[in-house]
């Protein structure tokens, strides 16, 4: 089982431009997630398509492993997090995202991890009432995102990795779900 992290995006009806949001799930393929995928959001149900995803089994010189709970012995200290920073550009009406994954001991850490990312970085001041600049808007320990059938049956194991792996690539591009479906 592998650990995915897919941002999904499509047009509700009702709606004037595309929506997106982040779906965390767990399956032996990306092909496997499209029933979570709907359950996850129901209103895209035949207008949902794929912006990017990845695989989540290295992150910051750390292993992730989804691992069946009744195997699971080892308890870390660590957890993984999915954080949402936010930032505005002078003349522009986007507010655009970074998402990130990053592991750490406490939401504290997390925040610090991210606010060290480059897209922070180029910015200095949050984007609070009127000012330009970068937040994080949301934070988030992953497993609490995942669905309750995972919680029942797998956990995370994450351990420090010995060679230091190269974070898992990014998967960036449209991707039609009947597309996906006729993958073998």
């Amino acid at each position: 089982m592998e650990l995915f992290m897919i941002v999904i995006g499509g047009k509700p009806d009702g709606r004037h431009t595309e929506q997106h949001d982040v779906f965390f799930g767990v399956g032996d393929s990306l092909k496997d997630l499209v029933p979570q995928m709907e359950l996850f959001w129901p209103e895209l149900v035949g207008k949902m398509h794929i912006d990017s995803w990845r695989k989540i089994s290295h992150v910051g010189g750390f292993s992730v492993e989804v691992v069946l709970k009744n195997d699971f012995a080892y308890e870390s200290d660590q957890k993984l997090y999915f954080v949402n920073l936010g930032g505005y550009k002078p003349q522009d009406m986007e507010e655009y995202h970074y998402k990130q994954i990053v592991v750490a001991s406490n939401l504290a850490e997390a925040t610090q991890v991210a606010k060290s990312s480059t897209f922070w970085k180029h910015h200095t001041s949050s984007h609070i009432d009127d000012k330009y600049g970068i937040d994080v808007d949301d934070i988030y320990e992953v497993t609490d995102l995942l669905s309750p059938s995972f919680k029942t049956k797998y956990s995370l194991k994450i351990t420090a990795d010995s060679e230091f792996a190269e974070e898992d690539t990014l998967e960036v591009g449209y991707l039609k779900i009947s597309k996906l479906l006729s993958w073998d």
